[in-house]
């Protein structure tokens, strides 16, 4: 097959370039800032419909993952762009495949599962998710994450490509122990005894093993009757004290200091980071892959963390 993946220059594009080099697939990487490497990679500006627009005409998939980071203040200018990072580029790849004389016949699109609302009570699936709505002492401020997602969305409905199927994954983070990926910073944690529970660590933390993200986007694209959003997480989230514990556990440390939500917020500040990050209570399950038999090869925080290190 040929892979286009569009923003695919960051940490998840990484993992699944080499995956799908590893099975002999054409890669190319559309991205703002191309380099040699053993990866083709194409300029975009994602957002202008320029010459990387024949890269998607006869491709067999398309996989967007541009998107600015969220690891940032939410002041109003990075508001402005990590909005429109992936509206805009959503957008341009939805009509550059309307363009295309033989256009994909998929486009995995990257959504994310902090699309969904901050609960303890029961998990999110795509069926009975929360999305409007969360629990009283959500900060307002969390909201616009949800509108970013909601957004982002509605740009892959509102497209016009009736011959190209579309599944939008709602991702949660994928741990890999790549160079900037959010595993790494966990370690870094633990490794330095900081890896204790943030705030009362009752939130839960919904993850994905590199090798299960992998594998359950090769199979949507086999599965040509799956469309529509596809939660690509654990079917195993659980609470952050227990989250941490575990990596603890797994890397040989047996003590994490804890951090109460008033020194989250200050370290947040300091780091240039929002507390939302770590304090959200994202508790999400795969339900349409479970339904349809994907087969997980971590499951467990346990075993995948014990990989992982």
């Amino acid at each position: 097959m040929k892979i286009v993946l569009a923003g695919g220059s960051g940490q998840v594009g990484r993992v699944l370039a080499r995956a799908f080099q590893g099975q002999r697939h054409e890669v190319v990487i559309l991205s703002r800032s191309p380099e040699k490497g053993p990866v083709p990679m194409v300029q975009w500006d994602g957002k202008s419909l320029d010459g990387w627009v024949r890269e998607l005409d006869g491709a067999d998939v398309v996989v967007n993952l541009a998107g600015r980071s969220v690891n940032c203040r939410y002041h109003g200018r990075n508001r402005r762009l990590i909005l429109e990072s992936r509206v805009h580029s959503t957008r341009a790849v939805g009509e550059a495949i309307a363009t295309c004389r033989v256009p994909p016949r998929v486009w995995l699109q990257m959504s994310t599962a902090t699309i969904y609302a901050h609960r303890y009570d029961r998990p999110n699936d795509e069926e009975t998710g929360l999305i409007k709505g969360s629990l009283p002492e959500a900060p307002d401020k969390w909201k616009f994450s949800v509108e970013v997602a909601k957004a982002w969305e509605r740009e892959v409905d509102r497209a016009k490509t009736p011959e190209t199927r579309t599944v939008t994954l709602r991702s949660a983070m994928v741990m890999s122990p790549d160079r900037g990926g959010i595993f790494g910073t966990l370690l870094g944690l633990v490794r330095w005894g900081l890896g204790g529970k943030a705030g009362h660590g009752r939130q839960y933390v919904s993850w994905i093993h590199e090798q299960d993200f992998v594998n359950a986007v090769l199979w949507l694209i086999d599965h040509d009757e799956i469309q529509g959003a596809v939660n690509l997480a654990s079917p195993n989230p659980l609470p952050y004290a227990d989250f941490m514990r575990i990596l603890r556990q797994a890397w040989g440390v047996r003590f994490g200091l804890p951090a109460s939500k008033w020194m989250i917020e200050i370290g947040a500040i300091l780091m240039r980071t929002e507390s939302e990050l770590v304090l959200k209570s994202r508790r999400v399950i795969p339900g349409r892959l479970l339904d349809q038999g994907f087969h997980f090869n971590f499951p467990t925080w346990e075993r995948a963390s014990q990989d992982l290190c």
